[in-house]
């Protein structure tokens, strides 16, 4: 989400054929992440039993990760290829060939991708809250998760989390604008000329927020799977004295299991990119750490479709579904 403090010419990166797997690697993650999520709406969408809060929420998750896959890698294939149609370096100045004009659209790209990655966190930080009520009091669930209250906030998630995307720009006075990087081949936040060394001190609301949730959705984890642990025991122990069972569902410790795989897949996608804002607000120059930071988070987002595969019953049985009506679609298209 921002450049380096000192430019660096990455002279060591910018020939044909690097640029080439480069562009590819774009290309080939910019399928993936609208195929997945394109998936994923379609299944949660149009799968009723799937149409639950949870439901929701992962689908507030799958449109912020389409989005980047819409508007944010687009943006870089196109400034990549552009770049290699015309034969130019990866200087800091060539890029500026690319744009025309006064409106620059790293100014729309840049919040979007903050905003998305936000969104993301904040997201599964509540559907980890929603998973330990399930498990933790399963008897208040209906009662205290419902659909209205599940979509507000996912509207005040968006809201705050775009707001927090524009904080840097808003509050900075004009310190900080956005920029093509030549490093991470992303819009960036980047210094505006002369400006003071301490508006980048700014920058880390965005590791404070981030790191805060994470923290606080791998706790809620740890104790969800705790007591699915216990759980676990309990009813075995019920199950070979004839006891009345318990309340909690499979498909509920399932879930959670589930939400817990997405923390974990995130956190590990979201660190490289936090370690490096930290090194940039502190001075250092990593150039080519920026670019595998970004496209690692970057590649996160088309992750989730494999995870709900591998780990979620409902999710897999929908997309059988789905493929089912689109092969009779198909069939009977073919008829006529």
């Amino acid at each position: 989400m921002l450049t380096d403090l000192n430019h660096t010419n990455c002279s060591g990166c910018c020939s044909s054929g690097n640029r080439i797997f480069t562009v590819s690697f774009m290309i080939i993650l910019l399928l993936a992440i609208l195929l997945g999520n394109s998936l994923i709406l379609a299944i949660f969408l149009g799968t009723k039993h799937i149409r639950t809060p949870q439901g929701y929420l992962k689908t507030s998750l799958a449109v912020a990760d389409l989005a980047l896959g819409i508007l944010v890698v687009p943006f870089s294939v196109y400034g990549e290829i552009r770049m290699l149609s015309l034969n130019a370096s990866t200087a800091e100045g060539d890029y500026e060939v690319l744009f025309v004009g006064s409106w620059h659209p790293c100014y729309l790209i840049g919040p979007v991708f903050a905003g998305c990655t936000l969104v993301s966190i904040s997201t599964i930080f509540l559907l980890t809250i929603e998973r330990s009520i399930a498990i933790l009091k399963p008897l208040h669930k209906e009662v205290v998760i419902t659909r209205r209250r599940t979509l507000l906030l996912i509207l005040l998630s968006w809201t705050a989390s775009f707001f927090l995307a524009m904080t840097p720009m808003i509050f900075s006075q004009g310190g900080i604008v956005l920029e093509y990087n030549h490093c991470s081949r992303m819009c960036n936040y980047a210094p505006a000329p002369a400006s003071p060394a301490h508006v980048w001190q700014i920058l880390l609301l965005f590791p404070a927020f981030d790191f805060s949730l994470l923290g606080g959705t791998l706790i809620i984890n740890a104790l969800s799977l705790t007591t699915i642990h216990q759980y676990t025991r309990r009813r075995k122990l019920l199950s070979e004295t004839d006891q009345e069972p318990l309340r909690v569902s499979f498909s509920d410790i399932k879930a959670a299991k589930t939400i817990g795989t997405l923390t974990m897949a995130f956190t590990v996608s979201f660190t490289p990119i936090a370690v490096f804002v930290v090194g940039n607000v502190l001075g250092y120059q990593w150039c080519t750490f920026s670019f595998f930071a970004f496209w690692i988070l970057a590649s996160n987002s088309c992750c989730n479709v494999i995870i709900y595969s591998v780990c979620d019953q409902r999710f897999r049985e929908g997309a059988r579904q789905l493929f089912i009506s689109m092969r009779c679609f198909c069939c009977r298209t073919s008829k006529r």
